[in-house]
């Protein structure tokens, strides 16, 4: 049995978390000091779940420095940290503020020493990050051509093979003929400033990830709301030709018509690849690239399903593993199975929203509802049991 404390992050309660190895499952059971009731989270069997950091707010997008530094940001309260793990014991030693006041710095990428943050209508960097956490430089404008962050709506970056910034600019509305750049993914060349949309048709791509060995780009998309628990499917896609357009508002997953807008006669849409089900709000999308999983988890597609809030029962709140078919001459998706569910019942003990790959194999997952990353490990045999007598 393993005890990890922490604090908790809304009510100020200590929270203990228990696991146990179960037989199938292990499940991670969360009780409130001061609470009538414990809640559940369920993992696959052979995994465990540890709190990394909390009390971080509304996390969205994460990003890895070279050094393993994780960089977060809330959009409410617009500040940046970086979370440093010192003794690589799987829980933050020292959270630095890299910036605070900014305007839903919610998509982040790092590259080359620099980390990247979109705000508002640009998108700023800070040189050098890793070496200058306790008095970050000041930030740099490297775009200033997005659109400005109407009603709602969540933005994604991260870089491409090919050295490009890739940022994923949803609808800012439920359904709507928005102008562009919204609806689409570009591709921003941080040297020069050009910029190309590379995908078109999208409502609400928040996690993209490139196919190990093919480059090719696979994202998620959120399908439109109030059409009823089961319409419209949402959807992994997977960009073969660049500037292919997804159907967005005309055509939702592969075959549903949108009843407020014809479909423009030569437009040619590309079907999702896989469909998920309806409003499990896929927002983050890995590959993960790291050896502590077993061989069949390895260079798979982890998803993380933000749950549902537009529909009579819930669904979501979990990470799945999309499992790639190989055998076609393109890559398919053959099963979709829960690693981590957070939903207890009716009551979502968290809302995964992204994943990264930690250094040492482990994944990191952000949590937009408790301000939480948690660290998904896999136990090898003779750590299946941990001391309680500290």
């Amino acid at each position: 049995m393993l005890y990890i404390k922490s604090k908790s992050f809304e009510y100020g309660w200590e929270w203990i978390v228990k696991v146990w190895v179960l037989l199938g499952l292990s499940t991670v059971i969360v009780g409130y000091a001061h609470a009538t009731q414990s809640v559940m989270i369920t993992v696959t069997k052979g995994f465990g779940l540890s709190l990394y950091a909390s009390d971080l707010g509304d996390i969205k997008q994460m990003a890895l420095g070279d050094n393993g530094t994780l960089f977060v940001g809330s959009q409410k309260n617009g500040t940046i940290y970086a979370l440093v793990d010192n003794d690589q014991d799987g829980q933050v030693d020292k959270r630095y503020v890299v910036a605070k006041g900014l305007e839903n710095p919610d998509a982040l990428a790092f590259y080359k020493g620099d980390l990247y943050v979109s705000e508002e209508d640009r998108i700023i960097k800070y040189e050098e990050i890793e070496e200058r956490l306790r008095r970050p430089s000041r930030a740099k404008e490297v775009y200033t051509n997005l659109p400005e962050l109407e009603k709602r709506y969540t933005r994604a970056m991260r870089f491409g093979p090919d050295g490009r910034l890739y940022i994923a600019l949803g609808m800012p509305c439920n359904v709507c003929e928005a102008p562009a750049p919204y609806g689409s993914i570009l591709a921003i060349n941080v040297q020069t400033g050009a910029s190309e949309q590379v995908a078109l048709g999208v409502r609400s791509v928040t996690g993209f990830d490139w196919e190990p060995g093919t480059n090719q780009m696979w994202f998620a998309d959120l399908g439109r709301n109030w059409m009823g628990d089961n319409l419209p499917a949402d959807e992994i896609n997977r960009l073969d030709v660049k500037g292919a357009h997804f159907g967005f508002p005309y055509i939702h997953a592969s075959d549903v018509k949108e009843p407020a807008y014809d479909k423009p006669t030569n437009l040619k849409i590309t079907p999702p690849v896989f469909e998920l089900p309806a409003h499990v709000a896929p927002t983050g999308l890995h590959f993960y690239q790291g050896k502590q999983f077993p061989e069949r988890y390895q260079q798979q597609l982890f998803l993380a399903e933000n749950g549902s809030w537009n529909r009579s029962s819930k669904v979501g709140y979990q990470i799945v593993m999309l499992t790639l078919d190989h055998s076609q001459p393109k890559t398919t998706i053959s099963d979709r199975e829960t690693v981590v569910s957070f939903l207890d019942g009716e009551f979502p003990v968290a809302r995964p929203f992204d994943l990264l790959t930690a250094p040492d194999g482990a994944i990191y997952i952000s949590d937009d509802l408790k301000g939480n990353v948690y660290r998904l490990f896999y136990k090898v045999a003779d750590q299946t049991q941990e001391s309680t007598d500290e």
